[in-house]
């Protein structure tokens, strides 16, 4: 076991190097000059969209059901311990590396919408299916590289999507309640059956109510901690700010960090975090009730924005205004600190216990549906079912034993799923370019609806 442990702990060191960060960012930087500058000419508008009632076109969820689904997906424990660790590793400074990546990051989560809605297919039920695997396949007829994005998808979900998940939840609820992990991973898998069993429908109706109250409550705690902390916060952004143009020195328990550091920490963590150019949030994208393209491709682009530029940032701000982030803790033991220094009594201790809670469970049932859709891709719908019933499963052996390599398997299969879609990004991007100049042309002249 320890030789498999050390291969795709390497394995994954190499995929993850910076040659993919720069083709991450890379294709971001030439989507936004491609599509000039859509995340920030078309924020207000795309947010408004995000909350209205798509009346016109065939798909299985809405707008915002969608858009909740991939945020539970990509909202999860990486927003309150991935932050803290790349502030850990990387010094404050990342942060504000982080926010750069998601700026253009936004720009490829558009394409991949874009591509998403405009390749998408209908199956044998009637349901719709979609993602890089279906845009690789008709849209660059590259149905072989389709095909490595599926089994890489299939099983990257299995890891970061659901066991990891699982480990997480029961690590946090053993610390802070009488209950063993057995117990924790029976109620979880059950829960989570509960729901995914209903498919897709179910999957949206459930996140679209639990999602929006996970971001409250974590935004509310972070809100009163800033708050409550208004002397330190200018003191706090000159640091996030000063230290992303400059090397951080050791103080405290840190140990210090190079501008490199920074940068690559901040840029990795942030899309870690949002998945931008990961492939993962089309597979949903495409299943939105839409009647262009660019209208779900707009939505989808807020979900970098609010993971991002909102939820990792009340991470970030906190971790600064209470000076805590040198105390040489790192992960969810340094955003725990954080929160109890402070809030008052345990109220910082169950705010992170139950945003790790219920942000991996949100993320155990949108990735769900990213794997289930490869599954689907590889060996058609019928099969689907067995996949939902493995998936519960490994909710519960995810809950009860130790991981260990799981994570490096996972990053390794992100990261192959990530090479072909951003290929495809690359190779489509004068078409998505093209149609969305006409799409605005559209609304401009008004032959296209703004909102239904």
């Amino acid at each position: 076991m320890d030789r498999i442990e050390q291969f795709f702990a390497d394995f994954s060191t190499i995929l993850w190097g910076p040659w993919l960060l720069i083709l991450l960012v890379g294709t971001g930087v030439w989507l936004t000059v491609q599509l000039r500058g859509i995340q920030f000419r078309l924020l207000p508008y795309a947010l408004r969209l995000t909350f209205s009632r798509e009346r016109e076109g065939e798909g299985d969820v809405s707008h915002f059901g969608a858009l909740m689904i991939a945020l539970a997906a990509t909202i999860g424990s990486g927003n309150i311990a991935g932050v803290a660790t790349a502030v850990t590793l990387g010094g404050p400074g990342a942060v504000v590396w982080m926010w750069i990546a998601a700026l253009f990051g936004m720009a490829t989560k558009y394409a991949e919408g874009f591509l998403a809605v405009r390749y998408r297919q209908v199956n044998h039920k009637g349901e719709i299916s979609g993602g890089p695997m279906y845009y690789l396949e008709t849209g660059l007829g590259w149905k072989w590289l389709g095909l490595c994005f599926a089994v890489f998808g299939a099983l990257a979900a299995f890891g970061i999507g659901n066991m990891v998940q699982a480990n997480t939840t029961s690590e946090a609820l053993t610390e802070v309640l009488p209950i063993n992990k057995e117990t924790v991973g029976v109620i979880l898998a059950i829960f989570t059956g509960l729901v995914i069993l209903g498919g897709i429908q179910r999957i949206s109706d459930v996140v679209s109510f639990f999602v929006p109250l996970m971001v409250l409550l974590y935004f509310t705690g972070s809100l009163v901690i800033i708050l409550g902390h208004l002397a330190e916060l200018p003191a706090g952004l000159a640091l996030l700010f000063k230290q992303a143009m400059n090397d951080t020195a050791a103080s405290g328990g840190f140990a210090g960090a190079t501008l490199a550091q920074a940068i690559r920490f901040g840029v990795e963590r942030g899309l870690f975090s949002n998945e931008s150019g990961l492939g993962s949030a089309p597979i949903v994208a495409a299943a939105a009730k839409t009647n262009q393209p660019a209208k779900q491709a707009l939505v989808s682009m807020t979900g970098t924005f609010l993971d991002t530029i909102i939820v990792c940032s009340l991470t970030g701000l906190v971790l600064a205004v209470t000076g805590v982030w040198n105390s040489g803790k790192t992960g969810v033991e340094l955003t725990l600190q954080a929160f109890n220094a402070g809030l008052p009594g345990e109220w910082g201790q169950w705010v992170v216990t139950l945003g790790v809670v219920t942000f991996a469970f949100s993320t155990i049932l949108g990735w769900c549906y990213y794997g289930e859709k490869c599954f689907e891709y590889l060996v058609g719908e019928r099969y689907v079912l067995f996949y939902r019933m493995i998936w519960v499963g490994f909710v519960y052996v995810g809950a009860v034993k130790e991981l260990r390599f799981v994570w490096d398997f996972s990053g390794a299969m992100n990261a192959l799923m990530a090479i072909p879609n951003l290929i495809a990004l690359l190779a489509l991007s004068r078409l998505i370019a093209r149609e969305t100049k006409e799409f605005e042309t559209g609304i401009h002249e008004g032959t296209i609806h703004r909102f239904d």
